[in-house]
This record gives structure tokens, C-alpha cells and sequence, in this order.
């Protein structure tokens, strides 16, 4: 049975409200979506979805795209399962990767998005590249960043379940809070070193304070579930479903990422036979530590889709 959170109240110190928001239930787990509207959307503007990731964060992740993206495109966002405003269900089967797959599609008919391009972050790659291979009608293209997909050595925190993720021990130190027991005793230790080590670069503290602080939205029970589902992509789908992925896509990704190493990103971008944009320096979570870059890098991919310049 899933949970229902309270609503998140207004926020007077946001750059941008959404136009619209509403939620869709999806085999009983209740979904929250916001909207975006530029002020001259007409018939022919494009939609971009910005997919949530893992259910550590919501979608403020995407806060500084936003504002940005939004005045040229529609922006359609929503609360991935497990944190947020939407519901955090009980069973670790409702968070594999066809579920948020799926909660995806009912987005897109919830907001009346007959095709979007879609944004996906480190695991939301899964079901932005399933989505894009399933439902080939409903996506004109997709951007990955930072990818957590088994492309050669798999990502450090992507292994189903991770190197002892189980084992009980005695005391948890750095990537040893990866760990099922640790989380139950010291969430908001583990919470404190995943971000540290998303964010590589300098002078990350505010994006480290704002990712903790979306972490602390859900508990150690729901992220557990989360990895019990086996949440990502294997070895042994991926090369079939980036096969049947027929739209652009672009990889974007940082050389100093110590979440999901750069030549995830290198060996994604061969697989699709993309462009792969390279952020020297860059750690897990670009979209937060170096927006203008990213945001203009979409808006470019964008803007090259609607023209037929990549299709």
C-alpha cells in the first residue's frame, strides 16, 4: 500500500511556478506533475520532460533548468516515486525500471504531451531510454546525463545489488555506507557522503545542502526498496533496447565523476552513435553545478530536433 505525503506548500522563493500541476494514479501509486508554459506556447512548441532519477531527490532537482528551459519550451517535470509529493509504495517491485517507464508514459498523457524530448539524469537514463525504445511515437529525442547504465564496467552504485550491499558490519566508513544496514542506522551519514561524492567539483556546498536536504523527503525504507527492485537497465537489455532507439539523442557528461565513471557516458554515446558533450571537471550532477552549459547544450539539442537537423 502506498503512503501519501502531505502537500509541499508554496514556495515564494522559487524563479518559476508551474502553469499547472495534477497527479496521476498508476496501479494505485499516485504520481505529482507540474507544467511549464512559455508565454507564446503555441500548437508547434516543443515539450521537454525533465524525468526524475533515483528516488533520493525530486524534481526541484531540475530547478535551474527550469526557469531557463521554460521560456522557450513546454517544461513538463514530475515527482518520481518514492520522494516528494508522490507516493512511496511498500513493495520494491513498484520501483523497478519498467514502473517509472511507465509512470512516465502516464505522465505524458496526463499533461496531453503527444511527443516530448526527454532530459534523464543518471538513473532516470533507464527509463528515458526505455521510453524512447517502447513508445518510439511519443519521443522526437532524448539527452542523457551522467547515464547509470552497465556500458563496460558498470557504475559504481548501479550493481543489483551493489558489492555488499548486505553484508552487516561492525562500522560503515565512506562507500561502505552503500549498505542496507548502514541506511537503517545512519541515513542521514550516508546521505551526507553519496552527495559529497556527486559533487567533485569546488565550492559545491549549497548544491550539496539542497540534495541532502530533498534526501531527508524520504527515509531509508524507500531507498531500500528502490535497490531490492533492481532498478536499472542490465547488461543483457541494453545493447537490445538502444537498438530500438531510432530518435536523436546526445550524452552529456563529466570527466570527474565518481558516481558513474565518464567512460559510461563515452561507451553510451558509441552505442547510439551520438554526440557526446564532455564537461572537463564536471562531477555526477552537471545540471546543478554547471547549468548555463547544460541548459544552453539542451536548448541546442532542442532547437536541432524541431528543425530536422538530427533526425
Amino acid at each position: 500500500m502506498a503512503s501519501h505525503p502531505a502537500a509541499i506548500p508554496h514556495d515564494a522563493a522559487r524563479a518559476r511556478h508551474p502553469d499547472a500541476s495534477g497527479t496521476v494514479v498508476r496501479d494505485g501509486v499516485r504520481i505529482v506533475w507540474d507544467r511549464y508554459e512559455p508565454a507564446d506556447a503555441g500548437p508547434a512548441t516543443p515539450t521537454v520532460v525533465l524525468a526524475p532519477t533515483w528516488s533520493i531527490v525530486h524534481a526541484r532537482l531540475w530547478k535551474a533548468q527550469i526557469p531557463y528551459l521554460a521560456r522557450h519550451f513546454r517544461v513538463v517535470t514530475w515527482d518520481g516515486r518514492g520522494n516528494g509529493r508522490s507516493d512511496r509504495p511498500a513493495d520494491a517491485a513498484a520501483y523497478d525500471h519498467a514502473a517509472f517507464a511507465a509512470d512516465g508514459l502516464s505522465v505524458l498523457d496526463a499533461t496531453s504531451t503527444e511527443r516530448a524530448i526527454l532530459v534523464g539524469l543518471s538513473a532516470g537514463a533507464s527509463w528515458s531510454l526505455l521510453l524512447a525504445a517502447e513508445h518510439p511515437d511519443r519521443v522526437q529525442g532524448v539527452v542523457f546525463i551522467a547515464p547509470a547504465l552497465p556500458v563496460g564496467r558498470l557504475p559504481r552504485t548501479s550493481d543489483s545489488p551493489p558489492s555488499g550491499f548486505d553484508v552487516e558490519r561492525e562500522s560503515y566508513e565512506g562507500w561502505d555506507l552503500y549498505n542496507r544496514h548502514a541506511w537503517r542506522l545512519a541515513y542521514a551519514r550516508f546521505v551526507a557522503h553519496f552527495f559529497a561524492q556527486c559533487f567533485t567539483e569546488p565550492h559545491s556546498t549549497k548544491q550539496i545542502e539542497d540534495c541532502v536536504g530533498w534526501a531527508c523527503e524520504t527515509d531509508a525504507e524507500t531507498l531500500i526498496r528502490t535497490q531490492d527492485a533492481g532498478r536499472l537497465l542490465d547488461h543483457a537489455s541494453l545493447a537490445a533496447v538502444t537498438r530500438a532507439v531510432r530518435c536523436p539523442t546526445l550524452v552529456i557528461h563529466g570527466t570527474d565523476d565518481d558516481i558513474v565513471e565518464h567512460a559510461v557516458g563515452v561507451g553510451l554515446a558509441e552505442l547510439l552513435g551520438c554526440p557526446l558533450l564532455t564537461i572537463e571537471g564536471g562531477g555526477h550532477i552537471p545540471p546543478a553545478r554547471d547549468p548555463v552549459r547544460v541548459n544552453l547544450a539542451i536548448r541546442t539539442f532542442v532547437e536541432s530536433v524541431r528543425e530536422g537537423q538530427l533526425a
